[in-house]
């Protein structure tokens, strides 16, 4: 059976003013046009935009911290100064600020957009966080992404887990998964066909007891160099930095590390990044290895027992 349009038709089945759709995905998401711009295939080059959340009313009516996985009680109104703050930081080096904007009985730990979804090349994958408190969270993420024109690719269903925080760019073609206890196989092999089909693959590494995320673990900083927490990085994943050339600067499990969150931190662009104030000992030693540094006060965020990294949901980095 022939199904060919032909000039007799009218234009909605093929005919005359018919015009095919002819640009890829990847060509219509890098032109701005029919999507917003968006991804990224490295964690260095220089940031471009973000999305943030607006902190809901709900952290301010957390009564037992632990239920809902955070350190301490949060103020809300310290937060959202904190908030906009951070917001401000990100504008004066030039990022673009996306907002969602959580209604005010939202799960409270949504403030956390980095484990919320993942951004490819050609659009985001919306994650499954591990914990009960949070589900839900990825529909606010998912809303505000998609307000802002950013294609969703995938969504990890079923009995399937995965954090955002839990993935890392170590090469333009290879995106390193964190497994534990917030992502599983399950949630890798989503991501791993999302990436697979953009000829990106994927590795893996288990995480130790205590290492939260593969964010928390290993962070770039530059062209082949990253700061990592050295009790949490086992010997799978340092092989696997090894073998992609990384240098690494070694941090320690102290005050700077575990209270105030100092390697939980934003690259800006190559050797430049934005860090929690506080950790004045990792601080100095990202600028002895020559990383300028800017810093932004979290406090309250690491109420939540989150940090700067966390909350940042990576949308566009220049490719």
């Amino acid at each position: 059976m022939d199904l060919k349009p032909t000039g007799s038709e009218r234009s909605s089945l093929g005919g005359a003013g018919w015009e095919p759709r002819l640009a890829e995905h990847a060509d219509e998401v890098s032109g701005g046009v029919v999507w917003a711009r968006c991804g990224l295939r490295s964690e260095v080059a220089p940031l471009e935009a973000v999305l943030l959340a607006r902190p809901p009313d709900s952290l301010g009516t957390v009564a037992d911290a632990a239920t809902q996985l955070m350190r301490a009680p949060v103020d809300l109104d310290a937060i959202r100064g904190q908030a906009d703050g951070i917001a401000a930081a990100f504008d004066r080096h030039g990022v673009d600020v996306l907002v969602a904007e959580p209604p005010p009985a939202a799960p409270p730990n949504v403030i956390f957009m980095r484990d919320l979804f993942f951004m490819t090349p050609a659009g985001a994958v919306v994650g499954r966080t591990a914990a009960r408190q949070r589900a839900g969270e990825e529909r606010y993420a998912a809303q505000a992404l998609s307000a802002a024109g950013v294609p969703i690719l995938a969504t990890v269903t079923g009995r399937a887990h995965f954090e955002g925080a839990d993935a890392l760019w170590i090469a333009d073609d290879t995106v390193l998964l964190g497994l534990g206890f917030r992502t599983d196989q399950g949630g890798a092999q989503v991501v791993g066909r999302v990436l697979g089909e953009q000829g990106v693959r994927t590795v893996s590494a288990p995480l130790g007891r205590g290492a939260q995320h593969l964010l928390g673990v290993v962070v770039p900083l530059d062209d082949r160099l990253a700061a990592v927490r050295s009790a949490a990085a086992g010997p799978e994943l340092r092989a696997l930095l090894d073998r992609y050339g990384y240098r690494l600067i070694e941090l320690a499990d102290d005050a700077d590390m575990l209270d105030a969150r100092g390697m939980n931190l934003v690259t800006l662009a190559p050797g430049h990044v934005l860090m929690p104030s506080g950790a004045p000992g990792i601080r100095a030693r990202l600028v002895a290895a020559g990383v300028r540094v800017d810093e932004v006060d979290v406090g309250e965020y690491l109420n939540a027992d989150g940090g700067l990294g966390c909350l940042t949901g990576i949308v566009r980095r220049r490719c």
